[in-house]
């Protein structure tokens, strides 16, 4: 449901992504989960803690659940991260604007994803991957802390397995890792990129795609084509309280996925 009144769902599963971070599989108690679109977000709600939105991570065409991966943040997430199989939780929506994998086919992909930010990506991979003969060259481009911070290793096989370009950098090497160390912009610097017919998905920290952003128009990217997801703006998701106020965005009307010009003037205003 889309009102204020959370439904009750329960956790079917859980497992564990990388530290602190944790994907938990829910289905509802009474009824099936409604559709949603890639990127589009819930409201997870636990009765005397709060609640907070989170994409929904799970492929669309999966009728049985609904995946929400989450890093235990704060009060919030971190009690939501401790949920276990059978455990109960309140569950409203899905709300907001979605990837439109639908209006890139035809088009080359890049997929750039900071940290837990590869989340909101997943199901938007998921659909491009089933229908991948409908998309030119899909490119994921990948920066963690660690490789240890690396989530949803099995869909990154996958995905490679679908012709998928995936690229990954950590901040910060071990001895197990052999692959590139540095910024997720670096990756990005050695992509060709046709920009007259690429479109761009990007979800990490502000000043990931502050950069990515400024990047990809200044490569010639028009900037209507580059979307970024602002979920963590949200607060009641349906644009009442007025906390996801960005300019003349209300990201619970407006987001979480908007075009890169109509964000791009508030990514250098402070504490926006």
């Amino acid at each position: 449901m889309t009102g204020l009144v959370p439904d009750v769902w329960r956790v079917v599963a859980r497992r564990d992504e990388a530290p602190a971070v944790v994907t938990l599989d829910l289905s509802p108690v009474v009824g099936s989960p409604p559709p949603f679109r890639p990127a589009q977000v819930n409201m997870l709600c636990l009765p005397g803690v709060g609640e907070v939105p989170i994409s929904v991570s799970s492929d669309p065409g999966q009728p049985a659940f609904r995946s929400h991966t989450i890093r235990a943040a704060g009060p919030v997430t971190g009690a939501l991260c401790g949920l276990q199989p059978g455990d109960e939780l309140g569950v409203r929506g899905p709300y907001g604007t979605s990837w439109e994998c639908e209006a890139a086919e035809g088009c080359d992909v890049v997929v750039v994803a900071g940290g837990i930010g590869l989340a909101p990506l997943r199901s938007a991979l998921t659909t491009v991957a089933r229908h991948r003969n409908r998309y030119g060259r899909v490119v994921l481009l990948i920066g963690a802390r660690t490789p240890a911070d690396v989530i949803f290793g099995a869909d990154l096989d996958r995905w490679r397995a679908r012709d998928v370009d995936v690229r990954v950098t950590v901040d910060h090497a071990d001895a197990s890792w052999a692959g590139p160390v540095g910024l997720v912009t670096d990756l990005l610097a050695a992509v060709e990129i046709d920009e007259s017919r690429t479109a761009v998905w990007m979800c990490g920290p502000d000043r990931m795609m502050q950069a990515v952003g400024a990047t990809v128009v200044r490569r010639g990217v028009a900037a209507a084509c580059v979307r970024v997801t602002l979920e963590r703006n949200m607060r009641c998701a349906v644009a009442l309280c007025g906390h996801c106020q960005m300019g003349p965005l209300l990201v619970c009307r407006d987001g979480p996925v908007v075009t890169y010009d109509r964000i791009a003037a508030f990514y250098a205003v402070a504490e926006v």
